[in-house]
């Protein structure tokens, strides 16, 4: 069954569950679910100079009667809450396990992996989207492998805009070599470099990596398989120096408390999780910790745990695993399995994680998706609470038995931004949800205190403070003043008979113009509706 288009959908395009809203991504032009279709494996992408424009990238399958799947896209303008029409990056073109990101300047970067020719070849190219993830006009080969991931130098040091990208040995046209960087955005990518070219090299699979605040580079994996209790994490001192080839001068075995696990229960073809590694760049009490997080199934009977390890020396030693998540497990908690465990670290320091969780079902299938955080550099962690509905890991296969391999997640100081797949509508979809507040102008304090406590204008009354909507190019500043230039005007709500009074005749005007964009009671500029309803009634009676 094709998807269907153009209007016709099925099911919601957002999910409320205790307050967390999770807005689905991979919608059409009107915002509505597509039929029949599947998405899963999304990264995310947040533009540090205007927050409110986000980008999400998945792998598309047209139709779960297929295998083929495209590199699919979305954006945002407000911050996730409410996404364009999803695209596809060259469409037609077999592509999959994107990874997104974005550099300090607001550049958006999209990892693809593609199979070329007979053999057949996996290689990656890396797109460049200059306007918030809304188009990928350029396309830069960078070598690369299945299961590679990325990430960028944000230190300010010589590294900084660097891009350094791992991937597996499987799937590898240049094994052993699992590694290589771009030290010019992207462009142009050195030649890979292997690890550890030893008797018994450390070759780290189906992990992540990070930069830390003297712009080492860390890289961590599972030792070259699943089922498998051996991790690894190797850094480079050198890497951020464009003179240098890169060097891995330092390789550490950590015990995570149990095996990496691969097709098995919720996924049966696909990872229980990656494994996630991070490093505080706060210059907080933390400053340097390095930490990694994997989904692992620990002795005993309970399938899968999450389990937390810190580092305090830059990565030469480990900590004892902890427990993220506090259910009781077996066999008071029955078949507890918690899977797709997925770290980010915040500019304060705070670690979120987010991981599906059956603890309250007790079914191999039905999960919810939970959240903690650690505010002490991960020695305990708190919250261990539900933010979406139950939902089916075996609904919407697309001729692949898998929920994709990951999710993805970007903090900030207040909150979080989260890509995840879920089957609320009976299919694999993508969803964006924030954790906590909004702060689009990270400044560390919560949108809604910014508006409250008149920090931050809010002349349009759509919960959003101006400075951002201006930022992300959504309300217009012509003069330049930061005020956005409708609610210059003497009375914008005097839009019906501009007789100087708010009124009745205003109010009737607003409700024959609803929904349509542009016009004289168009407030907020997003179309008549709720927002300029609350902004008229709130200025009712004689202009200022």
């Amino acid at each position: 069954m094709p998807p269907v288009e153009n209007g016709d959908a099925g099911g919601s395009a957002s999910v409320n569950f205790g307050g967390f809203i999770s807005v689905q991504v991979n919608v059409n032009g009107l915002g509505n679910n597509v039929i029949a279709d599947a998405a899963n494996e999304p990264s995310i992408a947040v533009d540090p100079t205007a927050p409110n424009r986000i980008a999400i990238g998945w792998r598309q399958f047209d139709t779960i009667l297929s295998n083929f799947r495209q590199a699919g896209h979305n954006f945002s303008l407000d911050g996730g809450r409410s996404w364009a029409g999803k695209s596809i990056i060259e469409p037609g073109i077999f592509r999959s396990d994107p990874v997104l990101a974005a550099g300090e300047d607001g550049t958006f970067f999209y990892l693809s992996l593609s199979v070329v020719g007979p053999a057949p070849d996996i290689l990656n190219d890396m797109f460049i989207s200059s306007d918030g993830g809304a188009t990928w006009p350029t396309k830069h080969f960078a070598f690369g492998g299945d299961k590679s991931w990325f990430t960028i130098d944000r230190t300010g040091g010589i590294g900084a805009g660097h891009l350094y990208q791992a991937w597996n040995t499987a799937g590898n046209e240049f094994f052993p070599a699992q590694f290589n960087r771009s030290t010019d955005g992207g462009v142009t990518w050195d030649n890979p470099v292997e690890y550890d070219p030893g008797p018994q090299p450390a070759q780290p699979v189906f992990g992540i990596l990070d930069v830390g605040p003297d712009g080492s580079v860390y890289v961590t994996g599972s030792a070259n398989s699943a089922m498998n209790s051996d991790f690894w994490v190797v850094k480079s001192s050198n890497a951020q120096d464009p003179g240098q080839t890169p060097v891995f001068d330092q390789i550490t075995a950590v015990d995570l408390g149990g095996n990496l696990r691969l097709g098995t229960g919720p996924n049966p073809a696909g990872l229980l999780g990656q494994v996630n590694i991070a490093v505080d760049r706060s210059g907080g009490p933390h400053h340097g910790n390095v930490y990694v997080l994997c989904s692992v199934d620990p002795q005993g009977p309970d399938p899968m745990d999450i389990h937390f390890v810190r580092s305090t020396d830059g990565g030469q030693t480990f900590s004892a695993p902890v427990r993220v998540n506090n259910d009781p497990g077996p066999p008071m908690g029955g078949n507890d399995w918690q899977w797709f465990g997925t770290m980010s670290l915040a500019p304060n320091g705070r670690i979120d994680v987010v991981w599906n969780d059956a603890r309250n079902t007790g079914a191999v299938n039905l999960f919810q998706t939970f959240y903690a955080f650690s505010d002490d550099g991960g020695l305990s962690f708190q919250g261990n609470f539900p933010m979406t509905p139950v939902f089916d890991s075996f609904v919407g296969w697309p001729q692949q038995n898998k929920l994709g391999d990951y999710y993805d997640m970007i903090s900030d100081r207040v909150g979080a931004d989260l890509a995840y797949a879920a089957t609320f509508n009976g299919e694999q979809d993508v969803y964006y949800l924030r954790i906590g507040d909004y702060d689009c102008n990270s400044n560390g304090i919560g949108d809604t205190d910014d508006i409250t406590n008149l920090t931050s204008a809010d002349c349009n009354a759509n919960g959003i403070p101006d400075e951002c909507e201006i930022a992300a190019g959504t309300q217009p500043d012509n003069d330049g003043n930061g005020i956005i230039d409708f609610c210059e005007q003497e009375c914008p709500w005097d839009c019906g008979d501009f007789d100087g009074t708010v009124g009745i005749v205003d109010f009737l005007a607003l409700l024959a113009q609803w929904g349509q964009v542009g016009t004289d009671c168009d407030i907020d500029g997003g179309g008549v509706g709720i927002t300029d309803f609350l902004a008229l009634l709130a200025n009712w009676g004689p202009c200022p």
